[in-house]
């Protein structure tokens, strides 16, 4: 199988592309752009087909061939352009824009670094450059934008993006105001369609109805203006799927299509949206479509691949009754998995257990029932997973939601220790509840605030866990106004400023849940029913004034942190000598050096936890109780690393504290859950400490996970099933584990046992 396409190969497609307001634009093609932008297809070819075939230059037919889709042909005469003349600006700047048309990011950003290297100051090259940040949602395209326009205001491209960043970060007045200054910069002889566009996803964003949309005056503008023009739409559509209103896309995206059915982007996007819902035969029409205009797009080809492998996937079903509550009646809910077959059984009772406790715990929390049935899909290879959500591989994300689909890594797409899957679901779901709540309103910082939040109050690893990353951030104050938080995640303006607002929008919440109480976060979250701005939600629950609630914010985090916060560069020389020492085998220097760091900064439960040094050195110098009680403390405030909770539940077993050395190695399942000598032991525990359910269970993992070894998980559920009382059963797996290894002697030895005792 080949493997999936990490960049775009350059090839035939008639997708729309941006209008070239570059004045270096040759006269000869501007005369046939007036036809192209107009919609005029036929007429607009006729005339490119001449240029390309004429006694033109190479940049000239360069363009040519890309207007007529011809983006290999486009391709080859922008390298013999640059190759011709070293020092070239504007056919690099031109070339780069044709990679950035096609979202060959790292390609555009190379030749435009190499056309500002021979002209830092060409307007056109930064505003590509920004375009390139801009598409990437890198901060730094918000700085160049504002220096280019500082230099000429006169620049529409420029306000163009300004606006489509800001509304890109709910900064509608901003918008507005960089419109306005677009349409008195527009030079009259181009169109405004690109103008129009923005301004209806304006009136979208603020609140008008989607439907509405088809007819809005500026939709309306654009199509006077071309016909054909089905990029207004597919606009609409794209700045819905951003924030998440994945239903109200597909009638745009189907608009789109109606309009200019060659729109093969829109084909695309209108599949990928429809796979969201789970449409998986009518998502493959579609991108079939935009395969056969276009078939060396990435995320068309990518995702028809992962279609092509449906068949890997086992889908399991059950039903379960949501109680009644003060505020909600008894319900019934449908919880879907879709396992990759080759660890569905191995998986299925873990992933099923924590999607159920979720959605029973967010019910009684948040007072909402899910209407329609929830899915959850888990992929063994992260590059599968990145396809399924986002069509392209490499994407740094663990789990994405859609509404109703929760899509993730696998336990196995990532290395052993690399993330908690059992916390991952139990954030997504949270995310579940919230965007149903809200009908996919409300911002992205609360939504990802309750998630993380969640996490510590009442996921399988409870405990407030922050990066250093994130006091560092709270050190040099940038930490965000609440009503700008969500621009954190959007654009982030320095490196780990997403992983830091993860980490302000859940202390926010537990800010909230500790000086207004927990009831005041479902009441927030139930502001964003209707449309809203954070300042005004914030103001209408809490009943400050969202100036004073950032002061009350930044003194409750002084005062929780205040000890690694003054102590901060005490507290890494600490965790640092204690890592030094360690590696020195000076395991007396270690255990002072690290529980200095734990008395500086007793929440510290990250990656290199000090916490884990002093159970190492703890232990290496015979202080094995003190070992235990560093590894308990650091679980119970969050810390859940694979091996050290093995070794943690190993000595457990050893100082004869079998009860407790059961609940870690269990809780070692929703981090690591593939290890089969792990289930081994779990499953003999839970048989000897009468709980032959969860022992059966183990056993049945162990099956799915050691077929080459099948006997010990037959007799193991053949005496869990005893256990229970089902001797039927359990004689058969009995049966099963001498089959496979006759001489077994525990399997004998209870079989003669069993038969003795059905002749009593």
């Amino acid at each position: 199988m080949r493997p999936f396409v990490f960049f775009l190969a350059l090839a035939s497609t008639t997708v729309a592309q941006a209008i070239d307001y570059d004045p270096r634009r040759p006269d000869e093609l501007r005369a046939c752009d007036d036809s192209y932008y107009r919609g005029r297809d036929a007429e607009a070819r006729e005339c490119y087909v001449r240029l390309l075939n004429g006694p033109y230059n190479s940049v000239t037919r360069a363009e040519a061939a890309w207007r007529i889709g011809d983006l290999q042909r486009a391709n080859r005469f922008f390298r013999e352009a640059v190759r011709s003349n070293q020092r070239l600006i504007h056919a690099r700047v031109r070339w780069a824009r044709l990679y950035l048309s096609t979202h060959q990011y790292a390609d555009a950003q190379k030749l435009l670094g190499e056309a500002l290297e021979l002209s830092p100051n060409d307007v056109y090259g930064r505003l590509a450059l920004a375009q390139v940040y801009a598409d990437r949602f890198d901060g730094e395209a918000q700085r160049l934008i504002e220096a280019l326009l500082q230099e000429d205001d006169g620049l529409f491209e420029a306000h163009l993006l300004a606006a489509r960043m800001a509304l890109e970060a709910g900064r509608l007045d901003d918008a507005d105001r960089s419109l306005d200054r677009a349409a008195k910069a527009a030079d009259s002889k181009l169109p405004l369609l690109e103008l129009y566009s923005a301004r209806a996803t304006l009136d979208l964003a603020r609140g008008r109805d989607s439907a509405a949309m088809l007819k809005d005056p500026w939709v309306m503008r654009a199509l006077n203006y071309n016909a054909h023009y089905g990029a207004v739409f597919e606009s609409l559509a794209r700045f819905e799927v951003m924030r998440r209103r994945y239903a109200e896309a597909t009638p745009l995206l189907r608009k789109a299509i109606e309009v200019q059915p060659t729109l093969w982007s829109a084909h695309a996007d209108l599949g990928a949206n429809l796979l969201r819902f789970g449409e998986i035969d009518a998502a493959r029409v579609h991108l079939q479509k935009a395969y056969e205009g276009d078939p060396y797009s990435p995320t068309t080809v990518n995702t028809l691949r992962l279609l092509d492998r449906v068949n890997e996937i086992e889908v399991t079903s059950t039903r379960f009754a949501l109680p009644s509550t003060a505020t909600a009646p008894a319900a019934e809910v449908e919880l879907r998995l879709r396992l990759n077959t080759r660890e569905a059984a191995a998986l299925q009772p873990y992933v099923m257990e924590i999607a159920r406790d979720s959605i029973v715990a967010f019910s009684r929390r948040y007072g909402y029932r899910p209407t329609r049935p929830l899915t959850v899909e888990l992929y063994p290879n992260h590059d599968d997973f990145a396809v399924r959500v986002a069509a392209l591989p490499g994407i740094g994300l663990l789990g994405v939601t859609f509404g109703d689909l929760v899509v993730m890594d696998s336990p196995s797409g990532r290395a052993t220790g690399d993330f908690h899957w059992g916390t991952t679901l139990w954030h997504e779901m949270a995310h579940v509840f919230t965007l149903s709540m809200t009908d996919n309103r409300i911002p992205r910082w609360l939504s990802e605030g309750i998630s993380v939040f969640e996490e510590w109050r009442t996921g399988p690893t409870p405990g407030v866990v922050i990066t250093p990353d994130v006091i560092v951030a709270m050190r040099e104050q940038r930490l965000l106004p609440i009503a700008d938080l969500d621009a954190g995640f959007i654009r982030p303006q320095y490196p780990n400023q997403v992983q830091v607002s993860y980490a302000q929008a859940g202390l926010v919440c537990l800010f909230i849940e500790q000086r207004w109480g927990f009831e005041q976060l479902p009441a927030l979250v139930r502001q964003f029913e209707r449309e809203t701005t954070a300042r005004e939600a914030i103001e209408n629950t809490l009943k400050v004034p969202a100036e004073t609630f950032d002061r009350e914010f930044q003194a409750f985090l002084q005062q929780r942190y205040a000890g690694v916060l003054n102590r901060f560069d005490e507290w890494r020389r600490a965790a640092q000598a204690a890592s030094k020492a360690i590696e020195a085998e000076r395991w007396e220097d270690a255990i002072g050096a690290a529980r200095t760091a734990i008395e500086i900064h007793p929440e510290d439960v990250a990656d290199d936890s000090a916490y884990l040094l002093l159970a190492l050195a703890s232990d290496k110098s015979g202080r094995r109780n003190e070992a235990i009680d560093a590894l308990l403390r650091y679980r119970r405030l969050g810390g859940w690393e694979p091996a050290a909770l093995r070794q943690l539940a190993g000595w457990l077993v050893q100082a004869n504290r079998t009860a407790e050395a059961t609940e870690v190695l269990a809780a070692v399942n929703y981090a690591d859950p593939l290890d089969a000598v792990q289930h081994r032991q779990l499953g003999e525990q839970w048989l000897a400490a009468g709980r032959p359910e969860e022992s059966l269970r183990e056993f049945q993992v162990l099956l799915a996970l050691d077929s080459h070894d099948p006997a010990t998980a037959h007799f193991g559920m053949a005496r869990a099933l005893r256990a229970q009382g089902d001797l039927v059963a359990s004689r058969r797996h009995l049966l099963d584990s001498l089959e496979t290894a006759p001489h077994y002697k525990p399997a004998q030895a209870l079989l003669l046992q069993m038969i003795e005792e059905r002749k009593e």
